[in-house]
């Protein structure tokens, strides 16, 4: 029986250019998604999913995501001190989520690469990479189902999501055979194909569960554009050796790496807040009224 998965890795090393000037003195995933920062919820998704480790991959000036996860003993006197229970629950809370460790990429060379600094602190073990621009808001089910899968069946299991075919473009699309109502098995990855040349409708997103011969691939794939390693090149070769699994679905993805996205994100879960949604709809409507964007 494969080991079980302890440790998330969250690649954060980014510069965010797409969000420049707001990323210019803070790391991307620190914005704000409504009243927490992005990298927040996936952190929250890691410990709901029952992995108690988490390894975030930094680079130069992210010092701030470290701290974010950190106790901070001034603020939480302080707001003992002026009886505010409720927001010293919550930043305990975050420092307790799970034990958050960072190693730092020195410069930017891709996804891959990004995830191969995790080998020593991952050792001879599965575990899952999260990346931070993909919000699951369905209370870690994904990757609990993925977890699942790999403790059944070991190899590595990729997130898989199904699209319309105009949006295939956008992401490494896979050829799969069936395995069972949510599982297929992977046999390659087409990166961005025309509609008409895509192998499925699935397309990769941003949660994996990985053996650790990862590591290996990793380090004999040919870099591509720019020295970069990518990760889908690496699954491509584990999948020479050990099998590939993708785990499908449907729903419960907000992704946050653009502008517009982080917006739309933003907006639906507010929506589904309780203390914010229905002022928000109001509000939403009466702009669609006032501007005719019916």
């Amino acid at each position: 029986m494969p080991a079980r998965v302890r440790t998330a890795v969250i690649p954060a090393a980014g510069l965010g250019t797409r969000f420049l000037p707001a990323t210019k003195a803070q790391p991307k995933e620190m914005l704000p998604v409504l009243d927490r920062p992005a990298i927040e919820y996936v952190v929250e998704e890691a410990a709901a999913a029952g992995i108690d480790d988490v390894l975030i991959v930094t680079s130069r000036g992210k010092h701030a995501i470290e701290d974010h996860f950190d106790h901070m003993p001034e603020l939480e006197a302080e707001l003992e001190r002026k009886g505010k229970s409720e927001a010293l629950e919550r930043v305990v809370a975050l420092a307790e989520l799970a034990r958050v460790h960072t190693v730092r990429q020195a410069e930017p060379r891709g996804l891959g690469h990004a995830v191969s600094m995790a080998a020593d602190h991952v050792g001879d073990a599965p575990f899952a990479v999260l990346l931070p621009d993909d919000l699951m808001v369905d209370d870690a089910a994904l990757l609990r189902g993925m977890l699942a899968a790999q403790a059944e069946h070991g190899g590595s299991v990729v997130a898989l999501k199904r699209v319309a075919p105009e949006e295939i473009s956008a992401y490494g699309c896979p050829r799969v055979e069936p395995v069972d109502e949510s599982l297929v098995r992977i046999f390659e990855v087409v990166e961005k194909p025309e509609p008409e040349e895509a192998p499925s409708d699935l397309a990769v997103t941003g949660r994996y569960v990985l053996s650790p011969g990862i590591f290996d691939a990793l380090a004999n794939v040919t870099p591509g554009k720019g020295g970069e390693i990518q990760l889908t090149d690496a699954l491509e070769l584990l999948g020479k050796t050990e099998p590939v699994y993708g785990w499908v679905f449907t729903e419960g993805r907000h992704d946050v790496g653009t502008p517009l996205d982080h917006l739309r994100a933003s907006i639906e879960l507010a929506l589904d807040r309780d203390d914010l949604g229905p002022e928000l709809g109001a509000f939403l409507a009466d702009v669609v009224r006032r501007r005719d964007l019916r």
